[in-house]
Order: C-alpha cells, then structure tokens, then sequence
C-alpha cells in the first residue's frame, strides 16, 4: 500500500486528490495539511511514502517544507512530488535541488498523477524526458558556477557517461539505445551512480551533473 500526505491550501484541491487516489487499491491518503508547518509535522509522524506539496502556502511554503523534510535523515525513504500551477514555476528548480523528487501541475490528468504516485514509489524521478529538458535549460541558467568534478572520483567512466547522459534528460530507454545495452543495464548503471553520490533520485543526479561540471548547457539539443 503507498501512503500518500497532501499538503495544499486550497480544501478543494485536496478533496479531489483524496477522491481519485482513495479509490486505487494500492493506494491510501494517510493524511492532509493546509500549510507547510502542519505537513512537516504530518510527515514526521506518518512517514508516509509520498507528499504531494503545493508550492505556495501559508505559515511555512512548500519549499521550506521540503527542505525541512528531506534534510531530515529520519525521513530519507520519503518522496516530495511538488504541486505547481505552471509547469516552470520558478520554485520547482529550487525544489529539486533540496530534494524534491519532481513535479506535477495541478491540473493534470487523473492518469498522469496515479502514474506518478507509483513511480515516485518506485523511486523514479517524476520527469518525463520532454518535462525534464526544459528544466534541464532552466536550471542551467539559473545554476551556479560548476564546482568541477571532484565529487565525481569514485564512478567509473561508464558512471559519469551515464550520469551526463541523464543530466542531458534522456530516459533509461534513450540511454540504452545511446549506449547499445539493455535498458535494465542502463537503469543499473544510473542506479548503482545514484547510491555513489547519495542522490535521492533522477531528479538530483541531473542537478549533480550539471554542478561538477560535468554537463554543460551549451549542450543541449
């Protein structure tokens, strides 16, 4: 069963939430808050596997939420998916760096969000390979000077391939074809680079790549 907290302001969205993920077999709402400061204490005391977390709140933002949630080593196992109006919501750039595992806006399809819950879970970034491109061009602009690719030592040669090819935005199926192995081989590989540089998910391994230095926005297609 995947739990699931919903952290958004507005009681409306939270019941239509609640009524399409209440009715999957395989998915449970542990619980909701109305602002940031009322879902850190949730999750801290549900640890559920997924937050579904508006951007803008009251009392504490979403951003704030999500750093106090993922910076918090009791709660490594739990997955914030932001909530967003536009889907480059200047926030959610920030959002992925501190942690967030992805981003849905708000009025996407009942499908789309089920598909997401479960993927998140399965511990996939929610970034689908055209979403994740144009956060890829975004974030490149706001990012900061590289840091150089010391972080990077311990991976292999085939590591850092792969990492820059997922900091590029392909998928585990483009990466296997690049590649000429079989996309559980790429899947591996981009797997064993996340637990060598204790990313949460895809989501920060490509903020990573981007920060060593080891992609550069001059190479985006």
């Amino acid at each position: 069963m995947i739990r699931v907290v919903l952290a958004d302001d507005q009681a409306l969205v939270r019941a239509g939430f609640r009524a399409l993920l209440g009715a999957q077999p395989d998915i449970e709402v542990a619980g909701e808050a109305p602002d940031g400061g009322e879902a850190v204490r949730l999750v801290g005391e549900l640890r559920p596997d997924v937050v579904l977390m508006d951007i803008r709140m009251p009392v504490l933002d979403g951003l704030e939420a999500t750093r106090r949630i993922t910076g918090d080593a009791l709660l490594s196992a739990v997955k914030v998916v932001m909530l967003t109006t536009f889907e480059l919501d200047e926030y959610v750039f920030e959002a992925i760096r501190s942690g967030a595992s992805g981003f849905l806006v708000k009025d996407t399809e009942p499908g789309e969000l089920l598909r997401a819950v479960r993927a998140v879970t399965e511990g996939d970034a929610l970034l689908s390979p055209g979403v994740t491109r144009r956060l890829i061009a975004e974030f490149a602009a706001r990012s900061r000077a590289p840091a150089g690719v010391a972080p990077l030592a311990g991976l292999t040669e085939r590591e850092r391939e792969v990492m820059a090819l997922v900091g590029m935005g392909l998928s585990n199926e483009e990466i296997a074809r690049r590649l000429v192995v079989s996309p559980l081989t790429a899947k591996t590989h981009v797997s064993r680079t996340m637990v060598k540089l204790g990313a949460r998910d895809r989501a920060q391994l490509v903020v990573l790549a981007y920060e060593s230095g080891l992609v550069r926005p001059g190479w985006l297609g």
